[in-house]
């Protein structure tokens, strides 16, 4: 497929007029045909309007036909083949297996929601009959389900090309609730953003539904971007990417005549707490696993590891040994921008300017490419990290800080210190469980989602999932960004009073043609 550096605006293909943009090969800094102009606000105004104008067509159609739109978008996707993994390696820097994960991650989840719509709990219909005989006063028949919000901006992140960009989870599960979406691609992979958004485009057109269900433009975040979050045809907004950028976003939102809900996801450094049972069973395994974790994907992941903390002990100075070895040994590796090389080392050399922080290993060099991404391990104690905020800045790479604590106490004190956060960790044993009892109230308020035994990097998508988390990791923390509950950031309730029975939605009649899952007078059914 030839790219040609043009938007989708509906189903025409449009050039932009605003500033070039054009994808660099990160890995020798190359530029990559073709460039794409960006769009002005005329072309926002055009993507928004139509999105509204599809809204109420789209947002009514048979659960079915919404389904198979989505399912239809994977197969699109996949039909690219290999075109697609090609170009995302060049823009990305990122392997092959990778990138072919990632596909199957992206299409995966548009089948998820697909289910997820079909079975139509998403509604959460509520019925409470009529009480005409209640003393002293009667009730009224009160039925309630959630419809779609409105049109969705969706804002493709850097470091998931393919599933949390054009096609992602921000755009799967509004497509999944109902909502037409208009999404900015990042301006770091355009070509992938292209390709990815022609087969959303033909979904469109081959499951026949009204053009501006999707729309994909190209341009700045003052330009493109601040239009799609102030035009008031927009209703909410997907956002993954830095905290400056998320709360720029915010209060955008937040200015407009109507404010509407930003879902930014933003920065985390995910605590892991090596509690002592465990790290004196096999400090050595622990340290190795650690550093596989720390350096997956060249740290460029939300969930990366950046804080480890620990009792101090002999175990805890082996652990520190044995990491300073592995990350020794682990070559560079090429990061998705320069913006974000450079981001990196910024903050590398803020922490090592610490006084009190010691940096304990480097990784290996690996010369011949461009924006590398060498690994960094720092040790601190608790009474000095807890004495600088700087300690807790987000590295975003293959970094990470040691904290040594000499009590319980001071673990707790630690813990309560920190910023909101997607994950903490915790590696036990049974012997540990009164330690980790003690731990888990302040981490439940503290975080997304807890594991036992593992390693946060990697995010299943399934109903359970949560990725989210109290502020600053996201902006919102009720909701999550990846498993189907997504769908609900979505949606919102209306309450149908005294509804003559032809004339409510489907879902809410008393044969419940639908089949699905309801509350009635308090009791499911």
């Amino acid at each position: 497929m030839t790219l040609t550096g043009e938007m989708q605006i509906g189903q025409q293909c449009v050039a932009g007029t605003g500033e070039a943009i054009q994808a660099v090969n990160p890995a020798n800094n190359q530029r990559l045909e073709p460039i794409y102009l960006g769009g002005n606000k005329d072309h926002v105004h055009q993507a928004c309007t139509l999105a509204w104008q599809a809204f109420d067509d789209y947002r009514t159609r048979p659960f079915e036909q919404r389904a198979v739109f989505l399912e239809t978008i994977a197969l699109e996707i996949e039909a690219l083949g290999d075109v697609l993994i090609e170009r995302a390696m060049l823009e990305s820097g990122l392997p092959r297996a990778r990138l072919e994960g990632e596909r199957g991650r992206t299409c995966g989840q548009l089948r998820l929601f697909a289910k997820t719509v079909r079975d139509g709990n998403w509604l959460d219909v509520r019925i409470d009959h009529a009480l005409p005989e209640r003393v002293p006063l009667p009730r009224a028949d009160l039925r309630q389900q959630h419809i779609a919000l409105g049109p969705v901006a969706v804002f493709g992140a850097s470091n998931f090309p393919l599933a949390f960009s054009v096609a992602g989870g921000d755009t799967a599960s509004a497509l999944a609730a109902g909502c037409p979406v208009v999404v900015k691609a990042h301006s770091a992979h355009p070509g992938t953003s292209e390709l990815v958004g022609k087969a959303i485009q033909n979904a469109v057109k081959i499951c026949a539904l009204p053009e501006g269900v999707f729309s994909l433009l190209f341009g700045t975040g003052k330009t493109v971007g601040a239009s799609l979050v102030e035009h008031p045809a927009i209703k909410a907004v997907g956002f993954t990417g830095s905290r400056q950028g998320g709360m720029a976003l915010v209060k955008l939102a937040q200015q407009r005549k109507e404010p509407i809900p930003v879902y930014a996801e933003m920065s985390s450094i995910n605590p892991v707490y090596l509690l002592p049972n465990v790290l004196n069973t096999d400090p050595v395994k622990m340290a190795q696993a650690f550093v596989a974790s720390l350096a997956m994907g060249a740290g460029q992941f939300c969930t990366n590891p950046g804080l480890v903390i620990a009792l101090e002990s002999d175990a805890l100075t082996q652990f520190k040994e044995t990491a300073k070895q592995s990350l020794a040994k682990t070559p560079s590796q090429t990061m998705l921008t320069a913006g974000i090389c450079t981001a990196f080392e910024k903050n590398i050399a803020l922490v090592t300017a610490q006084s009190n922080a010691e940096l304990l290993a480097t990784g290996a060099t690996q010369s011949e490419n461009q924006n590398q991404c060498v690994g960094h391990l720092f040790a601190v104690n608790a009474d000095e990290f807890l004495s600088n905020d700087v300690l807790q800045t987000e590295m975003f790479g293959v970094a990470s800080i040691v904290v040594s604590c000499d009590s319980l106490e001071q673990v707790k004190q630690v813990t309560e210190n920190l910023e909101g956060q997607l994950t903490a960790t915790l590696h036990m044993q049974p012997q540990d469980r009164a330690f980790a009892q003690e731990l888990l109230p302040i981490l439940e308020r503290k975080v997304g989602r807890i594991l036992v035994n593992g390693w946060p990097t990697g995010v299943e998508v399934c109903d359970a999932m949560v990725h989210g988390g109290p502020y600053p990791s996201t902006s919102d923390t009720r909701t999550t960004s990846v498993g189907t509950e997504a769908i609900s950031r979505f949606l919102r309730p209306v309450c149908y009073q005294n509804f003559p029975e032809d004339l409510l939605p489907t879902a809410m009649q008393s044969d419940n043609p639908l089949g699905v899952l309801r509350m009635i007078d308090g009791k499911k059914a």
